[in-house]
């Protein structure tokens, strides 16, 4: 680009070293019609990002991720803004026109007849009934290597020690599941057995027999994580490079 080339850019688009629109820019029609306010601004921090875009192209053959963007103010801002003040306005709505429901108090000289958790750790709690699967070993005369609570313990151990090193395991750059599907079978797998062992944990509240809920366990999360890869071992091929053109012609696969 010359010198009297840069004296005819403009940010508003009508320079000689506009980038030509594409599916993903707004035509000549419409932008010619954000003239003032905020849609003005918008506009100019857009067309002033495609050049710098373009230019990054043309300096190399390989750009690790679009350029695109708009500044946090006002734009991220004022979206942020409205959309929290929506939640906020509806769950003071809710609170104010459904008020909850307030049983009588709990006796605190009377046990309860079922104890369970709070709701999201139910999965460890399901972990604590993992009885069924401590071995008796017949070296010991049939008895058990520990108890069935230490095998519970034990048992949290091993899934949050696996959960922690997942991360360690899997370096790859991938940002979809589709492009890694063995990993996303073991994220599947995961989050059907966290049900799974939730429901285990208060199966006397499941209208189900408890040892086909047990075998249900296990079973569910390695039929869910077959049937997770080989769906998406079939849409690789096609579906992976379809998905998002403009990021894999940025971002080849490997």
């Amino acid at each position: 680009m010359s010198d009297n080339d840069t004296d005819d850019v403009r940010t508003d688009g009508s320079g000689t070293s506009i980038v030509s629109p594409d599916d993903e820019t707004p035509a000549w029609s419409e932008r010619k019609e954000r003239t003032q306010g905020l849609s003005r601004l918008t506009y100019e921090y857009f067309e002033r990002a495609r050049r710098e875009d373009q230019d990054l192209r043309q300096q190399s053959d390989y750009v690790e991720r679009d350029v695109l963007a708009f500044p946090a103010w006002p734009h991220e801002m004022m979206r942020n803004i409205a959309l929290t003040s929506f939640f906020v306005g509806m769950i003071l709505f809710v609170s104010a026109t459904l008020p909850p429901e307030m049983p009588n108090p709990a006796n605190s000289a009377v046990t309860p007849a079922i104890i369970l958790p709070d709701w999201y750790l139910y999965w460890s709690f399901g972990l604590l009934k993992l009885g069924p699967l401590n071995p008796e070993l017949s070296i010991l005369g049939g008895s058990k290597l520990m108890a069935d609570r230490t095998y519970g313990v034990l048992a949290n151990v091993v899934v949050v020690g696996f959960v922690a090193i997942v991360p360690f395991l899997n370096k790859g750059s991938a940002r979809r599941p589709v492009e890694q599907p063995f990993w996303a079978a073991v994220g599947m797998s995961g989050v059907i057995f966290s049900l799974t062992i939730a429901a285990l944990s208060i199966k006397n509240l499941v209208p189900m027999d408890s040892h086909l809920l047990f075998d249900l366990t296990f079973l569910v999360p390695i039929v869910s994580a077959t049937i997770t890869y080989a769906v998406l071992k079939t849409m690789r091929e096609g579906y992976m490079f379809d998905l998002n053109r403009r990021y894999y012609r940025l971002r080849p696969p490997k």
